[in-house]
Order: structure tokens, then sequence, then C-alpha cells
């Protein structure tokens, strides 16, 4: 059986894991990152380079999304000797092993819609794409699957019409048409972004090319996601850009260029959470080089709660001065103590963490999170059921679910096709057996390699 097996009833059988587990584990490129450098790079005053991006669903769809709009963007790829191949060459052209792809960036004089953006289920797409229709040339209908519909966009819209863009009055979702206005105005605005932190991100990437920037106020009970927030005012500062916050929930963007500039991405710690986490469970040890020693990325904020339930971690650093090899080992799903921790600045962690609170010895609670109803899928409600079917005694809060112990069984795993879920799902399979995931190709929107690697790990093949 290998990877991408499956039982007859189409589901993925999550390994168990068969070994004393001490692996590398290689992670791609940080999707926030790539998303906001991809965007960054269209909006500069010229050509830029981005090299290490992840190379998935979401950010091929980014990448579509742009060149709809006049974006040019060319591949080439640069092996271990630092050496470059022509702009559009295929891997299977190449006789050394790549290890870096490059995009570079042509942005246009003017953005021009060609008529259609398909967003998947990506919300940094529609989101973040949104505010640049709104400034290009055309009319750009913007679609996506069947579940963007459910996910939330009408704060942005409405800020959007505020701002002086051409969105209908009664778009409230995706699908929408939107009609581009190049001399789109800014200036002061309000948004609610209790939902989403996405929709002020969106906004401050794109306002520095509005005709009077933007001074945005948020005006929500609770932003969530603030790490990924300032993540976006780094790259526009990194980029030329005046930001300033004169207020914790206020965004002042100066009218001006977006200085154009060569951008390496990190790995996506997020992303190396569910594999960080399977140490933990196993007392087992896993190393991801490439960790970089300072970073906004919310996914490193993981590794203060896994010292605090026991687990060793260390970062040694490497010769660049810029990044380093984490490890972390221990201590074992029968020695974690119960927890109560808060997620609102990284609830993208909160599939991984959950299937750590379903395995500890005592109560756990996750709070600040109750905004991931309107992620992929509604995350509580989703982990909610999974876990109960498994066992679990859980159940949801107002702003995040609650933990009791007990003992798990096999069973299915229901990803709703949301890459974090079905991370979570191969998680509980390394500790408890017959875990069946009913979509494991979901995970490819942030690592199409994930059931590989996650089989490797788990049987020890491939090493």
């Amino acid at each position: 059986m290998d990877a991408s097996a499956l039982t007859t009833e189409g589901f993925w059988a999550a390994p168990k894991l068969r070994h004393a587990l001490d692996r590398e584990v290689v992670i791609p490129g940080s999707k926030s990152a790539t998303a906001r450098a991809l965007v960054v790079a269209a909006l500069s005053d010229g050509p830029s380079s981005i090299t290490g991006g992840l190379d998935a669903r979401d950010t091929q769809l980014m990448r579509d999304a742009l060149r709809s709009l006049g974006v040019r963007i060319h591949t080439s790829f640069v092996d271990d000797t630092g050496e470059e191949e022509a702009f559009g060459c295929l891997c299977a052209q190449k006789s050394r092993p790549l290890t870096s792809a490059v995009w570079r960036v042509l942005p246009p004089r003017r953005f021009v819609s060609t008529g259609d953006i398909d967003c998947g289920l990506a919300g940094t797409v529609a989101r973040f794409v949104l505010p640049i229709a709104a400034m290009a040339e055309g009319r750009t209908y913007i679609h996506g699957d069947e579940a963007m519909s459910a996910r939330p966009i009408r704060p942005l819209l409405d800020t959007l019409i505020d701002l002086g863009a051409g969105v209908p009055d009664q778009a409230v979702a995706i699908p929408l048409t939107i009609t581009g206005r190049p001399d789109l105005p800014g200036g002061p605005a309000i948004i609610d972004s209790s939902t989403s932190s996405q929709f002020v991100s969106g906004l401050l990437l794109s306002a520095a090319r509005f005709r009077d920037g933007i001074d945005l106020r948020h005006v929500g009970p609770t932003l969530p996601s603030l790490p990924h927030i300032q993540m976006t005012v780094d790259i526009l500062r990194d980029h030329g850009v005046q930001v300033s916050q004169p207020e914790p929930a206020r965004w002042i963007v100066a009218p001006g260029p977006i200085r154009a500039g060569d951008i390496a991405i990190e790995p996506d710690l997020s992303t190396a959470a569910p594999f960080l986490a399977a140490a933990v469970l196993t007392d087992g040890t896993i190393r991801v080089p490439y960790w970089p020693l300072e970073t906004n990325q919310p996914g490193a904020l993981l590794l203060p709660l896994l010292e605090q339930l026991g687990a060793r971690v260390h970062l040694q650093p490497s010769g660049d001065g810029r990044t380093g090899t984490l490890t972390v080992s221990g201590p074992g799903h029968w020695d974690i103590d119960g927890f109560d921790i808060d997620l609102s600045d990284a609830s993208e962690l909160t599939p991984v963490v959950a299937a750590i609170g379903a395995l500890a010895n005592g109560p756990t609670r996750i709070r600040g999170v109750g905004h991931i109803r309107g992620h992929e899928t509604d995350r509580l409600a989703a982990l909610e059921a999974d876990f109960r079917s498994l066992g679990a005694n859980v159940e949801q809060t107002l702003d995040g679910l609650a933990f009791r112990p007990a003992v798990l069984h096999g069973g299915p795993w229901g990803a709703y096709a949301d890459h974090r879920m079905a991370q979570a799902g191969a998680l509980l399979g390394l500790v408890v057996s017959g875990v069946m995931i009913d979509d494991i190709g979901c995970t490819s929107k942030t690592m199409p390699s994930f059931p590989a690697a996650w089989w490797s790990l788990a049987t020890g093949s491939g090493r």
C-alpha cells in the first residue's frame, strides 16, 4: 500500500506510526507570505522575483487571477548550485534536481480585466484580488467553488463601495461581478473585520494605488489573526509604502508607488504544525530545516504551547544568520495534561491543537477562535462532529472548543474540502487505529506532497 492508497469506500487510511519517529521534514513556502508577495509584486513599479513561493492550488489560483488582470508571471528554476534555467522551462528538462522555483512578476502599466477570476475555495484570492479588480479597466466576474459562497466577504464589499468601487449594492457573496475604476478614490473607510483579518490585509495591500490612499478603521467587536495583518504591513514597508498605525485598529496608507524588489519566502510554519505535533504525540523527534530565526508568521506561536506540554524545543541557527534547524521531541500523548489556550492570533493552528487536546489526560479548552466558523468550512462544527464520531468528549463553546478526556477509536473523518481538517485527521491516525479520511487530496491547498510525506513519516519508508 502506498501514500495514495484508498479503501474500497474511497477513504484514505491514515497510517498508524510503525516505528520510533526520528525524521527531518522540509516544509514548503508559506501560503500567507506567498499570497502577499504575489500581490505586492503585481502592484509594484517594476519587475520582481519571488523565490521559494508555495506552488499549490491556492497560489496557482492567485497567479491565474493576477494574470487575468494583466500581470505577467514567468517561472524559472534554481538548482542546488544556484544556477538558473531560462524562464518558462519545465522540470522535466532539467538534468539535475530542482530545489526552488523562481517567479518573475511583471506588473502591467494599468490593470485590464479579461473578464473571469476563479477563487476556488481560497479566501486570500477573493479578498486580496477584489481591490485590484476594483481598479482594473472592464468588468470582472469573480466566482469559486460552491462552498466559496458561504465564506464571509460582505464587509469588504461594503467598504469597497464606500471607497468608490463599482460593486453592485446587492452583492453579498461570491459569485459577483465588479466594474473596475482605474481612478479609485480611496480615502477614509471603516470595516468590521471580526470574521476575517484578510479584509484589512486585502485593502492595505492595494491602498497605495488608490488616488488618496486609505485611512482604515476596524470597528467590530474582535480582530482576529493580528500577526497576519502585521505580515501585510511589514511587506508593504519593505517595499517603500508609508504605513502608519496611530491606533491599534487603524491603519493609514499614503498613496504612492510600491517599490519592486526580490522576495524570498519562508517555510509555512502552520503547515509544519502537524509534523511537530506528531513528535509531541508519539515521543518522537522531528527536525525542520530553514526555520526562520525571526518571523511574524502565526504558526510560530505553536512552539510555546509545545514546550508548555513538555516537549523539548530547540532552534539551532545555521550559518546564514537568518534560519536554523528546529528540533521538537516528545513527550508522548500519554504524558500530556490538559491545557487552556487562546488561539485568536493563530487560529489556523486550531485543528492540530484540537487533535492534541482530544488525546490529553485532562480537560482542554481552545478559546478566541469563533471566527473560524467562516473558514474553508465551519471549522468548529466540523471538528466537533469529527471528534465526536471517534469517541471524543467535545463540545463547541461561544468562541472555541472544550474537551474532556476520552478514549478515541477509529472511524471516518470528514475533511470538508479543508486542508487543515485533513491534516488533523492524519495526525490522529498516527496514534488511533482506523482513522479514515474522506478527502486527503484537499491538502494540495498548501502542501501537494502531504499524503506521500505523511505516509513516509508514519511507515519509515523513503528515508
